[in-house]
């Protein structure tokens, strides 16, 4: 069984910061989001009924932004939205949720960071395991792609973007313990970059 995130990092690793996460109970959004916690962030959720509804997505994010004064630390969970629309009527349903919803969140907040001026925002995108259904690698592939292209486009934003490939073995405390690394200092220096966990 993989450790406890807050056993890895020294306590008040994260204080300070506000980190966004959130995801399907028992997943990797919501083990970030008590580790997080733990290591002394301020954790919100970003809740909308519909992920791909841009403008309450940016509504939702500019309320974090206006009541807490700033956004550290982005996590979108694309695996647990990719689950969830699995066996929709849609063929690509689940492809879209993941990949689609990822961008419209990922833009909501590099805007707000943007737009203050406040560099050094951090998006994580959770990626579905190569085995999670149809279309599990097109989701995978596009993620990655997502991460690698805004690295560049916004790198002079200072906002730095990247993925995380889970895989069949990996545990939501896996996923928690290097989110919590990418959202401390030590993750300043990574950015465009996959982080493949057990394999791809």
């Amino acid at each position: 069984m993989a450790p406890d995130p807050t056993t890895l990092f020294r306590r008040g690793l994260l204080a300070g910061q506000v980190v966004v996460a959130g995801g399907s109970p028992g997943g990797g959004g919501e083990a970030v989001a008590e580790a997080c916690t733990g290591l002394g962030a301020t954790t919100e959720s970003l809740d909308a009924s519909d992920p791909l509804d841009e403008q309450a997505i940016d509504d939702a994010l500019a309320d974090i932004w206006r009541r807490q004064g700033r956004i550290d630390t982005l996590v979108d969970d694309a695996a647990a939205r990719f689950a969830g629309a699995a066996g929709g009527a849609g063929e690509l349903d689940s492809l879209r949720a993941a990949a689609d919803g990822a961008w419209i969140a990922a833009r909501g907040a590099g805007s707000q960071a943007i737009t203050a001026a406040a560099g050094g925002l951090k998006i994580v995108l959770l990626a579905p395991p190569p085995e999670g259904g149809p279309h599990a690698e097109s989701c995978r592939a596009a993620l990655e792609n997502l991460a690698r292209t805004l690295s560049i486009e916004w790198a002079r934003h200072a906002v730095r973007i990247t993925a995380v490939m889970a895989s069949r073995e990996t545990t939501p405390n896996d996923i928690a313990a290097l989110v919590a690394y990418l959202a401390s200092p030590a993750g300043d220096y990574f950015s465009g970059c996959r982080f493949d966990l057990g394999g791809s």
